[in-house]
């Protein structure tokens, strides 16, 4: 990387650490561009050089974000990834609370942006993440369990919208419940797969 790359990517990060700042004290239909590129220390035409609007900004932090979720994986999601192509079938079950804790503190932690992301969907970019999640985690585990591949996209939309209707109404609540409590209800709600 050359000196202005590193700058201009070096700005760019310190808009996005300015907006997530500013996302902690406010929602985020109140943060304009003046307040970002105040507390960033640039001026508005930087801004307009990286993004068209606080939603780009809004997208860009949520994939900034999704790049640190691993770290919440106290065990490593390496491990998780290889789990699911080596443990018994009895143990390929992802809707535990050794999966779902650090997923659920992950959230509470930065509710405000993901309630913003969910607010403006196209920030999530749900199909993309979507698409990665079931290539790596959810495809070999419909394979162990011998799920005809006609079925899949049916069962997947099933518990993918179900998880994320109770992460969503989680966060309307401000992430009040405890999260063993929000863990409770999602087991409840998922049935473990059977071969078919």
């Amino acid at each position: 990387m050359n000196k202005s790359e590193s700058k201009y990517f070096n700005t760019a990060e310190r808009m996005d650490q300015a907006f997530l700042e500013l996302l902690e004290k406010k929602d985020f239909s109140y943060i304009t561009v003046k307040e970002i590129c105040k507390k960033a220390g640039v001026n508005r035409s930087t801004f307009y050089l990286h993004y068209e609007t606080v939603s780009d900004l809004l997208s860009e932090s949520v994939e900034y974000m999704n790049r640190h979720f691993r770290m919440y994986f106290p065990q490593g999601f390496e491990r998780v990834i290889a789990k699911i192509h080596d443990c018994p079938l009895e143990e390929l079950f992802l809707i535990t609370p050794e999966y779902l804790t650090p997923y659920l503190r992950y959230i509470q932690e930065h509710k405000r942006l993901f309630r913003a992301a969910v607010e403006n969907p196209f920030a999530l970019r749900a199909h993309d993440t979507y698409e990665r999640m079931f290539r790596h985690v959810l495809a070999p585990i419909l394979d162990r369990y011998q799920i005809p591949e006609q079925d899949r996209k049916y069962r997947m939309a099933f518990y993918i919208n179900g998880l994320i209707a109770i992460v969503v109404k989680w966060l309307e609540e401000d992430c009040a419940d405890p999260i063993e409590y929000v863990i409770s209800i999602m087991e409840g709600c998922i049935v473990r797969p059977t071969r078919t």
